[in-house]
């Protein structure tokens, strides 16, 4: 029996140009979409690409329409699936940006983090990542997904070469990010979240 659909949201952190994200986003977005229908769910992935979010590059004093646009999306979502690059040993500043945008939209919701980089995969920037994420009372997926020495990790065709890793990983993270999601989407329906 198929359960309520979730509003699932994956975001793109990265907003250089020749970024290896898009790849991996195409390849995030399939296994979703495989995920869902595996698990017999209708459940619908919305793309908030941050290089086409067209946010202002400071902090603004009053809200904008990207702005609002952004906040609207984060707001209609049940959790998120957030891709991160990680630069200097950190998540982007792109990234970190567009989250500090949004205050309530993240509040009691799940987020699950897939990393990418050199040698580490991306992971120091997933655990600068949940504190940020800790403090705006969005709940992260101890579990991951990271991508070592990305740019060798894919073929030509943007599938991964180890085609069972990266997809293991996957599901374990979607099963909890979705049961996450489900659990606090009742619980935000049965009382409002008090941050």
């Amino acid at each position: 029996m198929p359960r309520p659909r979730l509003h699932l949201a994956a975001i793109i952190g990265s907003t250089r140009e020749d970024r290896s994200a898009d790849v991996i986003a195409d390849w995030v977005i399939d296994e979703v979409r495989r995920y869902t229908k595996d698990a017999d769910q209708d459940d619908d992935l919305e793309v908030i690409d941050l290089a086409e979010a067209h946010l202002p590059p400071r902090h603004p004093a009053r809200s904008t329409p990207a702005v609002d646009h952004l906040d609207a999306r984060v707001a209609a979502a049940d959790g998120f699936v957030v891709i991160t690059p990680e630069y200097n040993h950190s998540f982007p500043a792109s990234l970190k940006h567009a989250i500090d945008l949004v205050h309530e939209g993240w509040q009691a919701k799940p987020v699950g983090l897939i990393s990418y980089g050199g040698i580490s995969g991306g992971l120091r920037a997933v655990e600068q990542l949940r504190l940020v994420f800790a403090e705006l009372h969005a709940v992260t997926i101890r579990d991951t997904v990271s991508f070592h020495g990305a740019t060798a990790c894919f073929d030509a065709a943007g599938r991964p070469k180890d085609d069972v890793g990266p997809a293991t990983a996957m599901t374990v993270m979607l099963d909890r990010l979705t049961w996450w999601a489900r659990a606090l989407r009742t619980a935000r329906t049965e009382q409002p979240y008090a941050a």
